[in-house]
């Protein structure tokens, strides 16, 4: 038998222990080779982040415009609480409450069953405390005439602007005249007061406050600001009474023509012929936000019409002789339309005018306008204070010019 040399017994071995030395850490890691512990790296989404829907804040916007539902998959005409809401002798067939639960539930049972305390967040839209003890629910906002508990109207600015034309409404006018039938409304023809050029002051009667009212009247009172001012205001700006109209805030004028018997369309049941969703888009108002907090308004119609000013933000209908000026002389119901924010606003050449309050062909004649208008030739930086909270800093509109210079020719 043929036997190997013992010296090739090594070979194998060696080469392996050679190898070995070459990688110690490879085989044979120390522990300050070893890596700390594994951290699974998050993927990075390239999808846009979502905000998650705030369902304590309902939206039209979502509702009408995105899922394209009718109003009266959601709204009933007449809901069964009319009779409940107002008194008898002035009840109307009228949508006056929230959609039933069985409406919401179809789409949003999730969140009605949401493990959430003390109650899911969905109900805050209709319910004022969302306990299961307490179900009382919010005032329904085509209800603004109904007086109620204060806690019971929501504090939520509308979506929806109301589409009226003032020159379709010119002849005829509703006037809140209670009826033996049941009827809550009867019809007057109102005749519009026509514009004259003459006397500033006119007896003529208005038809304008069948829907407008002074809000928040002085009147004999001896208190003229709206909260209490400051004791060192001096000439400064401080919001008073009898500065803002009113503007109707139910179906109460409106049904008084628009009903089932009377068959004036649109009908009360065409929720969308009227209520439109609010277009985003940026209209100029002179509005100063601050203001708000620092004289601490709360009232709902303040808040509601002073941020839509586009002319004077300081106007006061209740102040000097406005109250003895025609509507008409400022106002021009043929072109307005609350769905188109620019016809509402007022012109600066009826400030005056021809009867020369504010605006006179020059200033020795004492026309305010004319007065601010030299201080801001003389300085850039004078802020027109007189009429204006957030205007009278931009430079002198075209308009005002021309209002002066037409009052020259």
């Amino acid at each position: 038998m043929r036997t190997k040399p013992q010296g090739s017994r090594l070979v194998v071995p060696l080469v392996i222990g050679f190898a070995l030395s070459l990688m110690p850490d490879l085989v044979f890691p120390t522990a300050a080779s070893l890596p700390g512990p594994q951290k699974r790296q998050a993927r990075k989404s390239t999808q846009p982040s979502r905000r998650r829907p705030d369902f304590t804040q309902f939206s039209h916007t979502t509702h009408v415009t995105r899922q394209k539902l009718a109003c009266d998959s959601c709204h009933k005409f007449p809901t069964d609480n009319w009779e409940k809401v107002r008194k008898s002798e002035v009840a109307f067939a009228d949508v006056a409450e929230f959609p039933r639960h069985e409406t919401c539930l179809s789409c949003h049972r999730t969140q009605f069953f949401a493990r959430e305390r003390p109650a899911p967040k969905i109900c805050a839209n209709c319910h004022v405390n969302v306990t299961p003890r307490d179900t009382a629910r919010w005032l329904f906002p085509s209800l603004g005439d109904v007086q109620g508990p204060a806690k019971l109207r929501p504090d939520r600015r509308t979506e929806f602007v109301i589409d009226f034309s003032h020159e379709k409404h010119l002849e005829v006018v509703g006037l809140n005249v209670p009826r033996p039938n049941r009827q809550p409304f009867t019809f007057a023809t109102v005749a519009w007061q026509e514009k004259k050029a003459a006397p500033a002051e006119s007896s003529e009667p208005k038809s304008c406050p069948v829907c407008h009212q002074t809000h928040l009247p002085q009147g004999d009172s001896a208190e003229e600001f709206v909260t209490k001012p400051p004791k060192d205001l001096g000439d400064n700006f401080w919001l008073k009474k009898g500065t803002f109209k009113t503007t109707p805030n139910s179906h109460t004028g409106c049904f008084s023509c628009h009903n089932v018997d009377a068959g004036i369309a649109p009908a009360p049941s065409d929720c969308n012929a009227c209520h439109k969703l609010i277009v985003s888009s940026i209209v100029k108002s002179d509005f100063d936000p601050k203001l708000i907090e620092t004289m601490k308004i709360s009232d709902q119609v303040i808040l509601n019409a002073w941020p839509r000013r586009q002319s004077s933000g300081t106007y006061r209908h209740e102040g000097g002789e406005h109250p003895n000026i025609s509507c008409l002389n400022c106002h021009n119901p043929a072109t307005m339309n609350t769905t188109q924010p620019k016809t509402l606003a007022v012109p600066v050449r009826t400030c005056g005018g021809a009867e020369g309050c504010h605006v006179t062909a020059t200033s020795d004649e004492g026309g305010i306008l004319n007065f601010e208008i030299d201080q801001k030739k003389e300085s850039a930086s004078f802020v027109c204070t007189k009429c204006h909270l957030s205007f009278g800093k931009e430079a002198i509109p075209d308009g005002h010019l021309k209002a002066i210079q037409a009052l020259k020719k």
